[in-house]
Order: C-alpha cells, then structure tokens, then sequence
C-alpha cells in the first residue's frame, strides 16, 4: 500500500510545484508590462495626467484584462513630447495605441510580432525614422494611421505589411513616403481606405489593385506625380471616393459604370486625354467631379443636376456644351483612341472641324474632308483603328516608322480613293487586305506581316521600304532550262539511293544489340551515387552528387548510376531511338531544351529533354538536379515518370515516359487550331482529380514533402485515356515543416502566382493550391489565366472569375460555352467553381490543403453504386460467416493451411529474392521510397 500511495504523493507535489511556476511566470508578466509603462511614463513630458500610483492599470488611458495585461493606450491630443522606448513590442497582449495629435519625436516604436494589436494611431506627431521591421508579425492588424510625420526620413512602404492580412484602413499621407506603390497593396482582401496623399510616390497604379474592394481611395498631390494609366479603377466596383488629382496620370477615362457607389471623383489636374465616357455622367450616386486642367477630347460632358463639376478651360472637348461632335471630328478621335489618345493629337485638335490647323491632317481643297493622315514617325503605340474606313476622301495614309501592333483592317480596301498606305517599319501582323490595284502598299518593316498570305506585300530588304501596285508581281522568267532540272532530280533520286543502302548495312549491323537501359557500369564509368553516400546538391537535395556537374570526355564517360530505380541510359542508345535527335521526332520546346519522342527496341515509346548544359547556364543545371533529385525519390501514378537520364559533355538529358495526348494545354486552349474536339466535362473533372492527387502526393503522402511551383496546364500531360499526370520538376523545392514558409528566388509563371509569393519570394504549399485554383478556372472557363487579347477587366483570369462568383447565376455565362451541362452537371460545376475559388483566396490562410480537393472530386467522378446482392457471391464469400470461418474457407481454397504464417513470416523474416510466397515481388525499377500511399 505504501508503493502505491507513494505516486499520488509524488504527483501532489509536482502539481504544487507547477501552480508555484505558473505563478511566477504570471507575477513576471505583470511585472513586465508594469515595467515598460513606467518607461513610457518617464519618456513622456509632461508626464499624463492620472499616471500616478504603483497599478498602471487604473492610469488614465490604460486598460487591462482580467490578468492585470495592458491591452490598450490611449494618450491621444495630450500635447505630449518626447520620444517613445524601443520595446513596446514586449506589451504582448496590446490590442491598441493611440498616441495621435501629439508632439512626440524620435524613431516610430517597434511594434513586431504584436499578434493581437489591431489598431494604431501614430499620426500627426514629429516622428523622424521608421525602424526595419516594425510592422513584421502585426497578423491582426486593422487599422494603420501615420499620416501628417512630416520630419519623416524618406521611407517606402515595407514588405513586412504583408503579414497584415486582415488591414482595412492604411493611412500614412503628407509622411515622406518615397518609391512606387507597392504590388502587395492589391493583396489586402479586407482592405476598404487607402490614404497615401501628399507624399513622393512615382510610378503607375499596380495591377493589383483590380478588383479588390477598395472604398476610399486618396494618392492625390504627389511630389513629382504618379504616372501611367487609371485603367484599373474601372475593375474596383466597391469605390465610393477616388482622389487622384494632382498627378501625372495619362491616357483615357476608364469606364466605370460598375462602379455604381461612387459619389467623389477628383480626376484634375493630370495629362488625362481621350473622351469623357457616357457612362460617368450617369452614375447614380455621382455628387463631386473634376476634371479640370487635362487635355479631355470629344463632346462636352453633360452631368445631371445636382452634380458639383469643375471642367476648367484646358480640356479642348469639341464644343463649349453638351452635345455631339463632327461625324468626322469622333472618327478621328476613334482613330486616337486606338493609339492611346498620345498628348500630341490633344494638344492640337482643337474644335469642331479638323480642316482647321489640327497637326497631322490635311484635307481637300474645300477644307470639308480629310484626304491625308500623317502619324510617320511619332512613336505611336497601339493598333490600326477600322475607323479609318470611315473618312471616305483619305487619299494617303502614313503610318510607317512607329510601334504599331495587330493588323491592317480589312475596313481599308473599302476606301475607293485611297491611293497610298505605308505602314513600314512597325510590329504589324496578319494578312494583306485585298487592295485594289491603284493602291501602292508600303510594308517592309513587319517581319511577321502577310507571313500566310504573301499578297501586296515588298520585296525590299534594304534600307527604304520598297511599295507594290495592287496585287503582287508574278515568278520571274528562268533560264533554267528542263535538262538542268531533270539532271538534278536524277543526282538526287541517286544520293538518295545510296543514303539508304548504308543505312539498312547499318541497321543490320546494330539490330542483336540491346537499345535498352544500361544495367551494368562499362569500363571508366563514373557513379553518381552509391548507397546514398553522395554529396549534396546545390539545390538542396540530397542523394544527387556534385558530379551532374562535371564534364565528361569521350563516348564512355556518360553513363552514370543513379539510386532509386532510374538509371542512366548510353548517349548512343539515345541517339538511335530519337533517330540522332530528328527534327521529326520533336515534341516540343521548353525554356531550357527540346523534347523528343523515340522508342526501344521493345517497342518502349519515349520522351527524351535534351539539355545543353554550356548554353543553359547554372539555372538550368540546378532544374536538371532537381528533376532527378525529386522522380527518384517520389512514384505515383499521376506524376510523370523518369526513367533514366544521360551526362555527356555537354549533353543533359532526361528520360520520361511518353504521354501520347500531349499537354492539358494542347486540349483545353488549342483543340480548334489542333483538328481536335473540346474536353468533355466528364474529362475535365478527372484531370483536375489526377493532378489533385498527385499535387496531394507531393505534399503530404510521400516520404519527403515537396512543393512543384510552376503547376500549369503545359505542365500536365495525358495519356490516350486522357487521364492527366504532373510533369517539370525543374523549380521544386522541399516543403518547410508546419506553417513556416521559405524565402527562394520568385520562379514560376505569371498568371499562377499566389499574390504573397510574388510579394514576398515566400513560398508554401499554399502556391501550388492557388496554381491548381487557376487551373481549375481554366477548366472552367477555357480561358488562360492571362489573356492579353481580352478588355483589361477580363484578361487576369482570377479576378475576373472572382467577380463572377459573387453571383451563381453568373457562372452558367462564365462557363467553356462547349460544355453545355445539364442539370446534374451544372451542380458539378457550381461545386468545382466553389472549390477553384476558396483555391484562389488572396490569403493563403484560407485556402484549402490539395486532400480537400481530392475529396470534393473524387465522388464527382467515381460516384459509388451499391451492387446488386445476388452479386455478392461472385467472389465465394459468404458475409453471413464468422471470421475464422471464413479464413479457414479461404485456405483450404488456396490448397493450403499455413498462408497466413508464411504470409508473416515473409512480412518479418524473409526477403522477396528468397520467399515462395504468393505475393508478387516489387517490379523492376521501382523506387523504394514506394508504398501504399503512391495508390490514391
């Protein structure tokens, strides 16, 4: 009994010295917070009103929770100076600092890894410097007001804001910020007040402003002035206030007509140019315009009543009030438009009738038609306008010796007095209208101009452009007389001949040899690795030797050995099954070499990356690493399998399986140009299960925990039963252990980017779910995730698909129109569009682990149906036995009683070379990182 009692007494007194520690560390706490309040109190003069007394918690402006732990300062309008102390940072449990309209000097306080302050008010003191890393781990961060520090130093806004996801309002105005507007500020999902004004911000609007819910925001009065166009405002539905004026914004007024809540725009006092939109004047909650001092175009803007508008007299609208303009005063600013609207064409296109001094334009002898447009060589950038067509009397059209994209409009030829065009020396595309014959074409200068269709096109390579009359010259005369040709096919029909003999002697030669892997090192053959003993690699793999690096000499010296089933292949083997690398044999081109298909002897179909390591450089190097770093550890059916690889020389190259349906690419965007058939439905959501679970693999169920970072859909390929499989491991790096995340160089392709690894360079596997997000939508939509081709509110794919599942009823208008769902499969959809969004969430936080995926479509595509029960029996098992029973059954049907011993005996005691058991060995060439996971 005393042996027994004697534990509960030794638990007691544990327990009583865990109650004392706790203690301790609570009485130290308190103490510390108390501590960093006097410091604050004797830093301050004068010292606040009501700090007195040994309790900081019952000082005016001090609140404490239950456990005496300072939660929030309010000192805000005392008049206080002096600078504040370093470690306010150590008041863990702070909630809010209020410190604003005061005097107070010296560097802001640092205020890092304050995990539950929300709310900060520094503003309108006389701060001097903004310490690095401050704001680093402010998670629950809210509300940041800095505005009206006049003594800053010249600062920018910090990366470490980043960590901020939850930031509604940013003020820091009249605060000496410097430098461009960060990309990361779009990333803030709840951010609604934006103040940056009065600072020296240049540069333009980041992209990522678009579509984030953005209610308030001022950049108004920079130094030198933010630059470049306001497009992105018209993707930002929820504005309700915009203050840009005072800037160096150009370009056109966006539409905002999605922009149903704004109340105040301030666009003056800009380089603003093009036509006010229609759609501006009718906003519903419109109450503050203006537009003065920009070079605005086209009919006076007519607002409602009620509207306060400020026009200014430097805008050169066409009259001085509503009402519409010259037929061909709009035509020609249509024709603007396409280029941009440049300043040049808004400073002098004055007035209602372009026959009156406007540059550029000449007209008929009436001063009633223009008959002459002269853009050479102004630097313009944009597109031909099909307006054009339009001016009925253009006689010469001069376009020649600028930036000008796209294609010459087919609206030309409709010109029945046109005499001359050159459009010389641009970037144009496309074919050649068909001009009638008066009609001189001067084209040289477009290399890709009327590739398909050589008509009307010059000849001239040399300095000037060269011109032709209507349709093109016909073939020259040859003297080549039919002797010479009937000699030359004979010569070649000859050397063909003899070519082929040598190579069916050849052939012959090497048919007994074996085209297969190479199974044994030859004399001179260096190994990579061995037992696992190899050095580690530059990119951070282990098992892949320093020697990928070096430079092998002569045709022995590239067959290496490998550990984990891949093996190297002879560079001769290679070369007799691509055919010596045949131009035929290739199946594509990716950033650091040429991909090949050839086949084994066996009939083996392959894919083959040929790699020049003296061209591609140490990146491409390190990709090659990794690829053979990453396949030789990981197997699973829907990851691309390596089969070997070969080193020599200067040779790097790789092995794979060969996928004969090619990429998701191929099917998804280019199944038209390629004679194909759109993806079905019932297609599309097993390939997003496949790569699902082999993204799921990479992550979590192989024995080490990669991340792929360059998932897309020319990164899935399909065998013939279109079922898909994950490929290019060239950027994959090991997955941090937990939450933490690792800073790496930015790789990847824009368009899949999750918006904090483009910020930061930080990456988790929270990339590779927004990568799979996206191609989701693209499965969706059959959009890519940039389109350039589409308005700039349509073409960044993610934030206009977030826009439409605001609304479900949008989804069925967003949807690939091939996919024509019924019922069932519209749910489907609905479903797979939920998912592709919670992927594509701006915090990485909120989006889901690739398993969720994997569940959400796994019964999409294997829906369970109960069998029949007379099926039951198929397999001689009665359900109605007991265990043993059924066990016992089970032997005597195998014709033996000792299975389940041999079974584990061979599980503990023998090895697969020496075991007569049923179980089939491991096949060939398995890695044996492989186990029941690899099945899902």
């Amino acid at each position: 009994m005393e042996k027994r009692r004697k534990p509960n007494f030794l638990s007691l007194k544990h327990l009583c010295f865990l109650f004392f520690f706790l203690f301790l560390f609570c009485f130290s706490a308190i103490a510390d917070d108390s501590d960093i309040l006097k410091k604050l109190s004797d830093s301050l003069k004068p010292t606040p009103s009501g700090w007195s007394g040994s309790d900081p918690c019952k000082w005016s402006g001090i609140n404490c929770d239950a456990s005496n732990r300072v939660t929030s300062i309010d000192l805000s309008s005392k008049s206080l100076s002096g600078s504040l102390p370093s470690d306010l940072n150590q008041l863990s449990q702070l909630n809010t600092l209020n410190l604003q309209r005061n005097k107070l000097s010296g560097p802001l306080p640092n205020l890092s890894d304050l995990a539950f302050l929300r709310e900060i008010f520094l503003d309108t003191n006389n701060f001097t410097s903004v310490p690095p890393k401050i704001f680093s781990g402010l998670t629950s961060l809210q509300i940041l007001s800095l505005s009206d520090n006049v003594n800053l130093e010249p600062w920018d806004l910090p990366q470490d804001l980043t960590q901020s996801a939850s930031l509604v309002t940013l003020y820091a105005s009249n605060a000496n910020l410097m430098g461009s507007i960060p990309d990361f500020v779009g990333s803030f999902m709840s951010l609604q007040d934006l103040r940056l004004s009065y600072n020296n911000l240049t540069g333009p609007l980041p992209s990522s402003l678009a579509g984030s819910d953005i209610r308030n925001l001022w950049i108004n009065n920079q130094v030198l002035g933010l630059s470049g166009s306001i497009d992105v405002l018209g993707t930002m539905t929820q504005l309700s206030q915009v203050w840009l004026h005072k800037n160096m914004f150009t370009g056109p007024i966006p539409d905002l007509s999605n922009c149903t809540s704004l109340f105040d725009l301030q666009l003056r006092d800009n380089r603003l140019t093009g036509i006010v939109p229609p759609t501006l004047t009718s906003l519903p909650q419109l109450l503050n315009v203006s537009l003065a001092n920009n070079k605005l175009q086209g009919p006076y803007p007519g607002f409602k009543n009620g509207v306060n508008v400020v026009i200014g007299d430097t805008n050169n609208f066409c009259t001085t009030k509503p009402g519409p303009c010259d037929p061909q005063v709009m035509t020609l600013l249509t024709i603007a438009g396409a280029l941009g609207y440049p300043n040049s064409l808004a400073d002098s296109w004055v007035g209602n009738n372009p026959c009156q001094s406007w540059t550029f334009i000449t007209c008929d002898s009436q001063g009633k038609n223009v008959t002459v447009i002269n853009f050479a060589k102004q630097h313009f950038v944009g597109t031909i306008s099909p307006a054009i067509g339009d001016l009925t009397s253009l006689r010469n059209l001069f376009l020649n010796d600028n930036n000008l994209t796209g294609s010459i409009p087919e609206s030309l030829t409709g010109l029945t007095q046109l005499q001359t065009i050159d459009v010389s020396n641009n970037n144009l595309t496309g074919k050649f209208p068909g001009f009638s014959s008066k009609v001189t074409l001067k084209s040289a200068g477009n290399p890709l101009l009327g590739v398909d269709v050589p008509r009307n096109t010059d000849s001239g390579s040399g300095s000037g452009p060269s011109s032709s009359k209507g349709q093109s010259d016909g073939p020259k005369n040859s003297s080549v007389s039919a002797g010479m040709i009937a000699g030359v096919v004979i010569a070649v029909l000859v050397f063909m001949a003899v070519m082929f003999l040598v190579g069916y002697k050849y052939y012959k030669k090497k048919q007994n040899k074996d085209f297969g892997r190479v199974e044994s090192p030859p004399r001179n053959g260096k190994e990579i690795a061995r037992n696992g003993t190899a050095g580690s690699s530059r990119n951070g793999y282990g098992g892949v030797a320093t020697e990928l690096n070096s430079q092998s000499s002569g045709d022995n010296s590239e067959v290496q050995y490998f550990e984990g089933g891949n093996v190297a292949i002879s560079i001769e083997v290679i070369r007799q099954v691509t055919e010596n690398f045949s131009e035929k044999n290739i199946l594509g081109r990716g950033g650091f070499g040429v991909v090949y298909k050839g086949e084994l002897h066996d009939g083996t179909q392959i894919a083959v990356k040929r790699m020049e390591s003296n061209l591609m450089g140490t990146k491409g190097l390190n990709e090659f690493q990794a690829e053979i770093a990453v396949l030789t550890k990981v197997r699973h059916r829907h990851l691309v399998a390596l089969l070997g690889f070969c080193v020599n020389g200067h040779e790097r190259l790789l092995v794979y399986e060969y996928m004969p349906q090619g990429t998701l690419s191929q099917h998804l965007f280019d199944w038209n140009e390629n004679g194909g058939s759109p993806l079905t439905w019932k297609q599309r959501v097993s390939i997003a299960l496949d790569v699902a679970r082999g993204v799921e693999y990479l992550h979590s169920l192989a024995q080490q925990s990669f991340i792929h970072r360059d998932l897309k859909p020319t990164n899935i390929l399909l065998g013939d039963d279109m079922r898909a499989k994950v490929a290019d491991f060239g950027l994959v790096k090991n997955a941090p252990d937990g939450k933490y995340s690792l800073e790496t160089r930015l790789a990847g392709t824009f368009g899949y980017l999750a918006p904090e690894y483009a910020a930061t360079g930080r990456v988790t596997r929270k990339v590779d779910v927004y990568a799979y997000g996206v191609v989701l939508m693209e499965l969706l939509t059959g959009r890519k995730a940039l389109d350039e081709n589409l308005p700039d509110e349509q073409s960044h794919l993610v934030t206009w698909f977030r826009r439409v599942l605001i609304n479900k009823d949008n989804i069925i208008k967003a949807i690939d129109p091939t996919l024509d769902p019924d019922e069932e499969t519209f749910g489907n959809i609905c479903t797979v569009a939920e998912l592709a969004g919670h992927c594509t969430a701006r915090d990485p936080s909120q989006r889901p682990e690739m398993g969720h995926a994997v569940n959400v479509l796994g019964p999409l595509v294997e829906q369970w149906k109960p069998t029949r029960h007379e099926e039951e029996d198929a397999y001689g098992i009665d359900l109605h036995m007991s265990l043993p029973q059924a066990l016992q059954r089970w032997q005597s049907d195998e014709g033996t009683s000792t299975m389940a011993t041999d079974l584990y005996s061979h599980s503990r005691n023998t090895s697969l070379g020496n075991t007569q058991s049923s179980i089939p060995p491991k096949p060939s060439g398995l890695a044996d990182t492989f186990n029941s996971m690899d099945c899902r």
